[in-house]
């Protein structure tokens, strides 16, 4: 007979694992990794299952290890917003050098499955733990310029496909690159809006003004144009290995103004609501334009 408790607590101690590593967000970042390597393999890196596996796993480890860390050091600041105050370490259900050992754990494995896979793709998950723990967590408090910071190692998973399956990091994917870093900041400046007031007490800058004025939604409307701009870049035939057929582009093009559209009704309305559809439909932007690029990989 199973005991109930012992039941109970390994409900809690796997809840409590799937917060401290963000799962739902480390899931949709492994996609953009996977998105990447299936557009990366080709007759000369052909696919390969294990490698896959390890850059899931491993990828999984290191956003883990992130969210893992992050809520280490911003203990004291998650106890203040309503939205983080009952994460594992502000609520006390886990001590901070449980979470620290877990990321520490996390870190090591992660590092381990991605060198197996190639030292460049090991090298860039290194850097994208140190710069999301070391930089853009501290100044979060600062400034509102840890957008950008943070924008860098949120588009490092995209290209990180493509440097798992080709082991080289070139033209394609410092595009994959681009793609993701530009669509980070209407995707975060969004978030930032709708609970504005559950960062500001905790001395979050998130928002380029400070503000939700229509400085803050005219940039918003602005890196929404770089990105429709940046994700066409694959079709006029510069970007190498990387090429997205005339419709596939239409199709690219047309999610970008489905985008965009919801940017100028921020602009225009400057209500939470319109913040919030904005989010929701950046999510499914990035998950779309990916799985276009693959099909259309696929399909000529």
């Amino acid at each position: 007979m199973i005991n109930s408790s012992n039941t109970l607590s390994l409900k809690s101690i796997f809840r409590d694992f799937k917060e401290i590593t963000k799962a739902g967000l480390a899931i949709s970042v492994l996609f953009s990794s996977i998105a990447g390597y299936l557009l990366g393999f080709d007759a000369e890196h052909p696919f390969q299952l294990w490698v896959l596996l390890f850059l899931c796993i491993g990828g999984y480890c290191m956003v883990g290890a992130s969210n893992a860390y992050n809520q280490v050091i911003e203990k004291d600041i998650d106890v203040l917003m309503d939205r983080t105050k009952n994460r594992p370490v502000p609520s006390g259900r886990m001590s901070p050098n449980m979470a620290l050992f877990i990321a520490s754990l996390l870190t090591i494995i992660g590092l381990i499955l991605l060198y197996a896979i190639n030292p460049k793709t090991a090298m860039f998950g290194a850097i994208s733990i140190f710069l999301y723990t070391s930089v853009y967590t501290p100044l979060k408090t600062v400034t509102s310029l840890s957008v950008f910071v943070g924008a860098f190692p949120g588009a490092i998973p995209f290209m990180l496909g493509w440097v798992a399956a080709t082991g080289d990091f070139g033209i394609e994917a410092g595009t994959l690159f681009l793609i993701q870093f530009f669509w980070q900041f209407p995707h975060f400046w969004a978030i930032g809006w709708f609970l504005y007031e559950d960062y500001e007490k905790a001395g979050i800058f998130m928002l380029p003004t400070g503000k939700r004025d229509n400085g803050t939604a005219l940039q918003i409307i602005l890196y929404t144009i770089w990105l429709i701009i940046a994700s066409l870049l694959p079709m006029l035939g510069y970007t190498g290995q990387l090429f997205i057929s005339p419709f596939a582009a239409l199709l690219v093009f047309l999610l970008g103004l489905w985008m965009l559209f919801y940017a100028v009704k921020l602009y225009k309305s400057r209500t939470s609501k319109a913040a919030r559809n904005l989010m929701l439909v950046s999510v499914s932007y990035i998950s779309l334009l990916q799985l276009i690029y693959i099909i259309d990989k696929f399909l000529r």
